[in-house]
């Protein structure tokens, strides 16, 4: 496909079976307890090793400390680390010296004076994601199935390398590919049946809905 699909928060083999056979660039892990889609460091080394060659994997963590990055590098073997925190440009830096490994991080995006943060990680981190602020009271920064207004991305400096997430679905794909330019898209609680249950079907709509919306894009 011409724009990267990323599947996050896989847990078991269905899902990232159904994530491969869609034709999933990357394929994503994640570390936090408090999410329903946690996963241990040996559980998704297991699954890493079955995407392995096929997508590439990412461990996604939030404000993690170098104890349980080293754990997670270890056991999984990332291609890519993904902070989903308020991580520092500082410490950002300092991950990637430390495992020698690309770096995507994650902004949580309501208005567009949200993107004032992403011009001090440009060149610092590899790729960044934008994913929506999470509602009210939600403990988990992303994952909470709601979107942004994808609009505020129009003031964005061109050229920059991004991943677009947030209340992705096969319902409104087309409309954030077409509207955004995205040059890949992240997708979590859309392809569930239920929080942390990835749904085989879903999954294989979603990558249908992308290919429909490629077909759409211009040559």
């Amino acid at each position: 496909m011409s724009v990267p699909v990323k599947i996050c928060g896989l847990k078991t083999e269905e899902a990232v079976d159904a994530a491969l056979k869609g034709g999933a660039a990357y394929i994503g892990f994640i570390f936090f307890p408090k999410s329903p889609r946690n996963i241990t460091p040996r559980d998704a080394g297991l699954l890493a090793e079955r995407a392995r060659g096929r997508a590439r994997t990412v461990a996604v963590t939030v404000n993690a400390d170098d104890a349980l990055l080293d754990e997670i590098v270890a056991g999984v073997k990332p291609d890519y680390l993904q902070l989903h925190g308020k991580e520092s440009t500082e410490r950002v830096a300092q991950i990637k010296e430390r495992f020698g490994l690309p770096v995507i991080k994650a902004f949580a995006i309501r208005e567009a004076a949200d993107l004032a943060a992403v011009r001090d990680y440009v060149g610092v981190a590899d790729q960044l994601l934008f994913d929506a602020k999470p509602p009210p009271g939600a403990e988990l920064p992303g994952g909470n199935g709601v979107a942004f207004d994808w609009s505020i991305l129009s003031g964005l400096d061109g050229g920059i390398d991004y991943l677009l997430s947030g209340g992705l679905n096969a319902g409104n794909i087309s409309e954030a590919i077409i509207g955004t330019g995205a040059p890949a898209i992240d997708v979590s609680s859309g392809v569930e049946g239920a929080p942390g249950e990835k749904d085989p079907g879903l999954i294989a709509g979603f990558f249908e809905a992308v290919r429909r919306a490629e077909q759409r894009l211009p040559a």
